[in-house]
């Protein structure tokens, strides 16, 4: 699968590091929606940390995930998916 090209920097980036796995930190905001923070949290293996902040008015939920990833690739895979789920803003 190509790169789409809203990651193609990023995963040039990501491709220059030369210490693989690392741990990787992800963050999302997402709307207060159970549903939608279902689907970002399957994104992840069980050895993921997860945590979760809301918005003062509680409109929105910031996660932070911090997970082992074996390279670039995975990392540009799981930001692709997250992408597809509406509403969600990757950071």
């Amino acid at each position: 699968m190509d790169t789409p090209d809203q990651f193609r920097k990023l995963q040039e980036q990501l491709e220059k590091e030369k210490s693989w796995p690392l741990v990787y930190m992800f963050k999302f905001i997402i709307p207060a929606d159970n549903q939608k923070m279902a689907l970002v949290e399957t994104m992840f293996s069980d050895e993921a940390v997860i945590s979760q902040k809301s918005s003062g008015k509680g409109n929105y939920i910031s996660i932070t995930v911090k997970e082992v990833m074996l390279d670039a690739k995975s990392i540009i895979d799981i930001y692709s998916r997250a992408a597809q789920i509406p509403g969600v803003i990757s950071l």
